[in-house]
């Protein structure tokens, strides 16, 4: 009498289709992840304290947005809510399948016959099932050809996340290129690619791409041909430089520069690949027109 009472609406749905379900799979299993390694108190030092991020990170996020979809309050944010739920899912993807593989071989040692030891052996598992569940998600959410709504769903989009990650983990493995202008070379090549692609990722998620005083699509695909090239030349000169004259050190232990610089060697190739193939489908996008 006098007022009314404004009631939230309730999407079912959110809970219920099948990204829904990959999304309540992904809540239950990051959580029982990082409470199971919780328990045994060993997470310490940077792999430790990375995966520990990483699963406490993905069930925060994939809550938030389960809880918004289902109450509807994801249209009041100023964002693309497809473009942001694409780009986090492959982004849980990349960080809950290098967590999977890097706990086991920072904690777990051989023969594993503790409790505490069981319950990490757990961890990596549900761990694992927790990126599969992930994985689904974007198999549920990735755009249909000729569907470019949500350009992070579409694979090129999907692939500036894979990019931004990679480079994020070649600057972690960085060390010991001041001396060396190849190498010099080869990080700005690294930065300046990833300063890119994160910015594209950034705007279109802000949906500030229309402002743009081009033809966007061309010049994604101008972007991607000149990051194409300059990953040619980091593919050619990082090993070049990095192995030449030098053999693998003979007490090379975990944080060896040799295994350092062989890594970002692999990271390279695979960043390569990644651009040569989202070279590829944007240039399809934009110039082969789907009827």
């Amino acid at each position: 009498a006098g007022g009314t009472m404004a009631v939230a609406r309730v999407n079912l749905r959110a809970l219920t289709s099948w990204v829904g379900i990959a999304r309540l799979f992904a809540v239950v299993l990051s959580c029982l992840t990082f409470s199971l390694v919780a328990s045994t108190g060993n997470f310490g030092g940077p792999s430790g304290t990375w995966c520990m991020f990483t699963w406490c990170f993905c069930f925060i996020v994939t809550l938030l947005v389960l809880l918004l979809e289902l109450l509807e309050l994801y249209s009041m944010l100023p964002l693309s809510w497809d473009d942001f739920t694409s780009a986090f899912s492959v982004l849980a993807v990349l960080m809950v399948f290098t967590s999977s593989v890097v706990f086991p071989a920072s904690f777990i040692s051989s023969p594993c016959s503790s409790n505490k030891c069981a319950r990490q052996a757990v961890a990596t598992t549900t761990s694992f099932l927790c990126f599969l569940a992930y994985a689904v998600e974007v198999g549920l959410t990735r755009a249909k050809p000729g569907d470019i709504s949500s350009f992070l769903s579409t694979v090129p989009g999907l692939l500036k996340v894979f990019e931004a990650y990679v480079a994020c983990l070649i600057f972690s493995l960085l060390d010991k290129y001041n001396n060396e202008s190849g190498l010099i070379w080869c990080v700005a090549v690294y930065s300046i690619c990833f300063i890119f692609t994160l910015l594209i990722i950034i705007f279109t998620i802000g949906r500030c791409l229309a402002y743009f005083p081009c033809p966007l699509d061309k010049a994604l695909v101008g972007y991607n041909f000149l990051a194409l090239l300059m990953y040619i030349t980091a593919t050619v000169l990082w090993p070049l430089y990095s192995f030449k004259g030098r053999s693998r050190p003979d007490s090379c232990s975990r944080n060896c520069w040799w295994d350092k610089h062989l890594g970002i060697t692999f990271l390279t190739i695979f960043n390569l690949i990644a651009y040569l193939v989202d070279l590829v489908y944007s240039s399809r996008m934009v110039f082969i027109r789907t009827p």
